[in-house]
C-alpha cells in the first residue's frame, strides 16, 4: 500500500471522532490539523526535490476518498490545500521551500478578486475573496490578483497578515471553514507569486505537467465518494441494528432498504471506476511525456460531474432509507446528506462540465480555458 494511502487510513479515528468538533468549530479543530500536517496530507503535491510526498494521481484519489469517508471536511481540506500545493512546481526553489516546507499548510482562493499596486521589490495587494478552504489552520494564503500591468498573479501572504471575515455559517462541509478574507495593503515580495497556466514549473517531475485543474475537481469528486461510502457504511449499520417501529423484523430484512443499499452501492463504484480510469489514462500520457488532451481533460470533468451526481443519489437513498434515525444529529448521515449537496456545489464539478464535454464532442465552440 503507498504511504499516502497508509497515513490515510491512520489518521481516519481521529477525523471520525472529531467530525462533530469540526462542525461546532466550523473549522478543522488543532486535533485534526495536526493529524493531517504530520502525515503530508496538506501538501502531497510537493515535488519529492522540495522533501514533499509527490503523490501521483490515481493514488491522489484514493487518499481524499479515504479522508472524506472519515470526515468531509476534512477530505475537502486536504484536497484544497494539496491542490494548492502544486503551485509549489512555479515558484523559484528558495520560496518554494519557504512557503510548501516540511510543516505548511496552504489555503486561500484562486478567484481574482484581488488588485496589486507595482511598487519597489514586488506589489500592494488589497481585495476579499470567497470559500476561503482551511484559511484559518493554514500556514501561507493565497489569492488571484490583477495586477496594475494587467497580469493575473496567484500571491502568497502569511496568514498572519490575512483578515479573516467569519462568514462560513453554511448547510455542510462546516468544518472546512470555507470563510470569506482579505487582504489589506498586504506587502508581497516579487517572486512569491506565481502566474497559473504561464509559469514555467521548475522541477522537472511528471505531476508537474499533470493538468492542475483536472487533479483539483477529482479530488472534490473524491470527496463526494468519500462522504457516499460514509453514507453507504452508516445506513448499513443501522439497517442490522434497527427494527423500524411497527415491524417485527430488522430493517436489513426489508426490500426496500435492500434496494436503496443496492442502488447506493451500484452509483459509488461506477462512479468511482469511471473517474479513476480517466485520470489513470492522463497520467499515463503524462509519464510518457506527452500532453494531456483537451479531449481527456474533458472526459475527466465529465467523470467528476457524474460522480457528483451519483453520491448526491447515493447519500439521498441511504438517508432516506434509514428512516427516523437519519433525523437525529447524533447519526454521521445528517451530516453525510448537508455535505455531499455542498460538495456538489463547486463549480469543477458543477453541471457545466457536462455541458463543456456535450459541446466539445458536438464540434461546437465551447471555453476550455478551466479545463
Amino acid at each position: 500500500m503507498h504511504t499516502l494511502l497508509s497515513a490515510a487510513a491512520s489518521v481516519a479515528p481521529v477525523l471520525r471522532a472529531n467530525a462533530e468538533a469540526n462542525e461546532e468549530a466550523r473549522r478543522l479543530v488543532p486535533e485534526v490539523v495536526t493529524a493531517l500536517e504530520s502525515n503530508d496530507l496538506f501538501r502531497m503535491c510537493v515535488p519529492a526535490v522540495y522533501g514533499g510526498p509527490e503523490v501521483d494521481p490515481v493514488t491522489y484519489l484514493g487518499v481524499i476518498e479515504a479522508l472524506s469517508a472519515a470526515d468531509g471536511a476534512s477530505g475537502w481540506c486536504a484536497n484544497i490545500a494539496s491542490t494548492t500545493s502544486s503551485m509549489s512546481w512555479y515558484l523559484s526553489p528558495d520560496w518554494a521551500r519557504e512557503v510548501f516546507g516540511s510543516a505548511a499548510s496552504t489555503g486561500g482562493a484562486f478567484a481574482p478578486s484581488g488588485k496589486g499596486v507595482t511598487v519597489a521589490g514586488g506589489w500592494r495587494v488589497n481585495g476579499r475573496w470567497s470559500w476561503g478552504s482551511g484559511a484559518q489552520h493554514s500556514t501561507w494564503i493565497s489569492g488571484g490578483t490583477v495586477c496594475d500591468n494587467g497580469e493575473f498573479h496567484l500571491m502568497f501572504v502569511p496568514r498572519d497578515e490575512m483578515i479573516d471575515l467569519d462568514t462560513w455559517f453554511s448547510l455542510g462541509l462546516r468544518g472546512t471553514g470555507s470563510t470569506d478574507f482579505a487582504f489589506k495593503d498586504v506587502f508581497v515580495p516579487s517572486g512569491r507569486s506565481v502566474q497559473p497556466l504561464l509559469s514555467k514549473a521548475v522541477p522537472d517531475c511528471p505531476l508537474a505537467h499533470f493538468p492542475n485543474f483536472s487533479l483539483l475537481a477529482a479530488g472534490v469528486a473524491s470527496t463526494t465518494l468519500g462522504i457516499a461510502r460514509r453514507a453507504i457504511e452508516e445506513l448499513t449499520a443501522v439497517a442490522t441494528e434497527k427494527t423500524p417501529l411497527f415491524a417485527r423484523s430488522k430493517l436489513a430484512d426489508h426490500p426496500p432498504a435492500q434496494l436503496a443499499l443496492a442502488r447506493a452501492e451500484a452509483l459509488l463504484s461506477s462512479a468511482r471506476s469511471f473517474l479513476v480510469e480517466e485520470v489513470a489514462i492522463a497520467w499515463a500520457t503524462t509519464k510518457k511525456g506527452t500532453k494531456v488532451s483537451t479531449a481527456q481533460k474533458a472526459r475527466i470533468r465529465l467523470a467528476c460531474s457524474h460522480a457528483a451526481e451519483a453520491t448526491v443519489t447515493a447519500v439521498d437513498l441511504c438517508h432516506r432509507s434509514a428512516g427516523g434515525t437519519a433525523v437525529y444529529s447524533s447519526s454521521p448521515l445528517p451530516r453525510c446528506l448537508r455535505d455531499v449537496h455542498t460538495a456538489t456545489g463547486h463549480l469543477l464539478i458543477s453541471d457545466r462540465s457536462l455541458l463543456t464535454y456535450a459541446k466539445l464532442a458536438f464540434g461546437l465552440d465551447t471555453d476550455i480555458a478551466m479545463l
